[in-house]
């Protein structure tokens, strides 16, 4: 087996650069190089202020700040990190298809076929090739078949290795993996692919943890892992409904299934709806992959999860417009929070987004406050949902940079997202610059509820009555 020396990842985002930082930190004998045909975002990689990086994770600034311009590096030289590179991660986008065949619940493929028909072009000898980026079941062998039928008398082995990163937290699922799933060929050459991948991740992680299968197996294993982790979401999510019309609280619910050794206490604490770029898009293709080959029932079981994920989001909204006399109109509401979850500025799929969206509707006014995310990236995410006009989503909701200006006579705070400093907020003082009466919706169950109401506020927390 050959050593490898030399790694190109094609895709600067959210998978690519912290993963490639991790190899470049733990691999001192390996070059890695991460390229990407945005200018922009590369030269944030590269800014010689690491607080200026594209994105935000707990302990990946350290890394880069190590390892930038020794081994790793951050280039729009595409073409040049192929040819030199023995194995190719390939880390690009992979939406949810908004048109044709599948739209809403394929996942759209044109940028990994982009990809490989690049590295065919370029390729001028043998090469591994990694499929990083979430994909849905059957891809590899479409990678496959467009690069060995390119004309320069290359072999490619292509290998499945998906990523189980939690934003917030993936620095150090790299560095502490539960597993690293390698899928390949079952041939010698498909073996030795294979090895020479798990080689890296054995430079810093234990031989149990690093587990080889056949692709089809790894593809779907990474798509059922987000599944199952939603579906817990949901499932609590379900019952917190319940709880609000009864006189359960869904923390006491939560926590007394949690003691039970089968069940276990993760993914079930009961929020406004599971967010993030992976839950929503696994599952939708784990769908449309029932519905390809026949099976409805599969199809419409997994779907519900996406359903019960929505009503939360939608029930969220609907019950500030009740509570607030039937009429936002006009209402100043205030958005703590607008990331899809705490320590990271992403904000694929936030719950804020289609809250804020329904309030929208109703001719809510606004304001934002999240200590990461900027104003630019609010924008866009109401802007994709075509609603209504930029224009008039500029007119109708605000973003700010201070949380204490936010709340000035504002009717309601909703609390969307789980950052430690809410928690910590001086709430007699907010109390003390909103309308009364003061409602606060607290849609991440983090304050504290007799506090809440001793301070005067109309307090609403998701899962109790």
């Amino acid at each position: 087996m050959k050593e490898i020396t030399k790694i190109c990842c094609i895709g600067a985002g959210y998978v690519g650069g912290p993963t490639m930082s991790v190899i470049a930190k733990q691999c001192p004998n390996i070059e890695v190089t991460v390229v990407d045909i945005n200018q922009n975002r590369i030269d944030q990689w590269n800014d010689e202020n690491l607080d200026n990086l594209p994105i935000y994770e707990p302990g990946l600034k350290e890394i880069v700040a190590e390892t930038r311009g020794k081994n790793l590096f951050f280039s729009t030289e595409v073409d040049k990190a192929i040819d030199e590179a023995q194995l190719i991660f390939i880390s690009v986008n992979t939406p949810t298809k908004t048109y044709g065949k599948g739209k809403g619940q394929a996942a759209d493929l044109k940028y990994i076929e982009l990809c490989a028909r690049n590295i065919a072009r370029v390729s001028k000898d043998d090469k591994i090739v990694v499929e990083k980026s979430t994909l849905p079941v059957r891809t590899a062998s479409a990678i496959k078949s467009i690069l060995q039928n390119t004309g320069n008398g290359v072999n490619f082995e292509i290998l499945s290795n998906p990523e189980f990163l939690a934003e917030g937290t993936a620095i150090d699922d790299l560095l502490n993996a539960d597993r690293v799933l390698i899928g390949g060929d079952e041939t010698p050459s498909g073996q030795e692919a294979k090895d020479a991948l798990s080689a890296i991740y054995l430079q810093w992680l234990p031989k149990d943890r690093v587990l080889q299968t056949n692709v089809w197996s790894s593809e779907l294993s990474k798509l059922v892992a987000n599944a199952f982790l939603a579906q817990r979401v949901s499932s609590i999510n379900s019952i917190s409904a319940l709880c609000e019309k009864t006189d359960a609280n869904i923390s006491e619910v939560s926590r007394a299934i949690g003691f039970d050794s089968r069940i276990g206490s993760k993914f079930l604490n009961s929020s406004v709806g599971f967010g993030g770029s992976c839950f929503q898009k696994d599952i939708l293709n784990l769908v449309y992959i029932a519905r390809s080959f026949g099976l409805p029932e599969v199809a419409d079981y997994w779907e519900q999860v996406i359903i019960m994920n929505d009503y939360q989001k939608k029930r969220f909204a609907e019950n500030i417009i009740t509570t607030l006399y039937n009429t936002v109109s006009g209402k100043k509401i205030v958005f703590y929070g607008w990331a899809f979850k705490k320590d990271t500025n992403d904000t694929r799929e936030s719950a804020a987004i289609y809250v804020a969206d329904a309030l929208l509707d109703e001719q809510a006014e606004i304001v934002v406050y999240d200590p990461k995310v900027p104003a630019e990236r609010i924008y866009a995410d109401l802007d994709y949902l075509n609603t209504r006009s930029p224009e008039e989503n500029r007119r109708l909701l605000k973003v700010v940079k201070d949380p204490s200006e936010a709340v000035e006579d504002a009717h309601a705070v909703a609390v969307l997202t789980e950052w430690d400093e809410f928690k910590t907020y001086d709430w007699k003082a907010i109390y003390d610059k909103m309308l009364k009466p003061a409602f606060v919706f607290d849609g991440r169950r983090l304050l504290d509820n007799e506090k809440m109401k001793t301070l005067g506020f109309d307090y609403y927390k998701i899962g109790q009555s």
